[in-house]
């Protein structure tokens, strides 16, 4: 769920005008000339496209979660190893990319503000050591608080009359424009799962999915959202779609 989180602050910078989804991020590794790494863009990022190398699923990131490694020593070194936009991969690193992307951002504009502002008073973010946002993990939250950023994407980004994310952004996270999981349940849009694979559910369903268990399920044909909390083992992942369905079925 904190890569959803971690989407919508960068929809967030964007409606203040900070960055937009097309600018090539800004990674200070990158910015040395004939450095391919520097044509990669945030939403290249957002969709796990980077085509950057990564070794595991998911890029192993227990170095920087509980070994003290920083975000910019974690993920911003990895060589690039396949074309930008062309291939899906699942990787922590992107997300911790996307946010350093918009970190300057940050000291005016902070995440506890922003949960502040949708009356999420029980959600934190982590930083590493250095001060440095992580949000590929490493937030803590409630059904409630998550229930709330749900409701902000039912609302297309307006919260008690103020435009928060840009008009349409629920739309943007949730469409699969770019190269997509090869197997699976869902697809994948910026930073949000996609329900085109799950039959029985409304085809503009999508989802934070969180490890082993958190759901913010957004259903904007019925103006629903379905907050699941959990701890499930490894390899015995939860069947979101299949809940998803009942609630709706009770609901009907």
């Amino acid at each position: 769920v904190a890569k959803s989180i971690a989407g919508t602050l960068i929809g967030a910078a964007v409606q203040r005008g900070e960055v937009k989804v097309s600018d090539r991020a800004d990674i200070a590794n990158w910015q040395v000339a004939g450095d391919p790494r520097a044509a990669i863009t945030i939403e290249s990022l957002m969709r796990m496209s980077s085509g950057l190398t990564s070794d595991t699923a998911g890029n192993r990131t227990d170095a920087l979660y509980f070994g003290g490694t920083t975000a910019d020593e974690q993920a911003a070194g990895w060589p690039l190893l396949h074309p930008v936009g062309s291939t899906y991969r699942y990787a922590n690193n992107d997300t911790l990319l996307a946010v350093m992307a918009i970190a300057k951002g940050f000291e005016a504009h902070p995440p506890a503000a922003f949960f502040d502002r949708l009356g999420m008073t029980r959600t934190y973010a982590e930083t590493d050591w250095r001060g440095n946002y992580i949000l590929s993990s490493q937030v803590w939250t409630t059904a409630r608080d998550l229930s709330r950023l749900g409701q902000l994407y039912l609302n297309d980004g307006v919260w008690e009359g103020e435009r928060i994310l840009p008009q349409g952004w629920g739309r943007f996270v949730s469409i699969p424009s770019g190269p997509q999981p090869p197997t699976g349940n869902f697809g994948y849009g910026a930073t949000f799962w996609v329900f085109n694979r799950s039959e029985g559910v409304p085809a503009d369903t999508y989802a934070a999915n969180g490890n082993r268990g958190q759901y913010i399920v957004i259903i904007p044909s019925r103006q629903i959202v379905i907050v699941r909390r959990g701890e499930d083992p490894a390899g015995k992942s939860f069947d979101i779609a299949a809940f998803s369905r009942d609630v709706l079925a009770m609901l009907d």
